[in-house]
């Protein structure tokens, strides 16, 4: 089982200034369409020359349109990069914005 998080709870962490990282894992075509505020964009494909921008020791949210490449994202950085740091926003940003933010426009 991978470590997941959802809308509500990154809503409430992110409202009592918890120290996260947001990392979205989309293509650079839909985080230009909507994203969530303070995250940073770094493509599925391009984690493995790009893990290293992720800081071990502050938790980091992995975003994707519905968890699924998240999910992949995860599993990959826990397996290759051992980072332990790692949540997976479960549904996505489709989810956040139907759960918490709908001014984060949907696709």
């Amino acid at each position: 089982m991978l470590p997941e998080l959802s809308p509500a709870d990154l809503h409430a962490r992110l409202q009592r200034g918890d120290a996260l990282q947001l990392i979205d894992v989309r293509q650079p075509d839909e985080y230009a369409y909507c994203r969530i505020e303070g995250s940073r964009l770094i493509p599925l494909g391009e984690l493995p020359g790009r893990a290293q921008e992720i800081d071990p020791e502050v938790p980091a949210v992995l975003i994707c349109h519905h968890g699924v490449r998240s999910m992949q994202a995860l599993a990959y950085l826990q397996h290759r990069h051992e980072l332990t740091n790692l949540l997976n926003l479960r549904g996505g940003i489709h989810a956040w914005s139907t759960q918490v933010d709908s001014s984060v426009a949907i696709y």
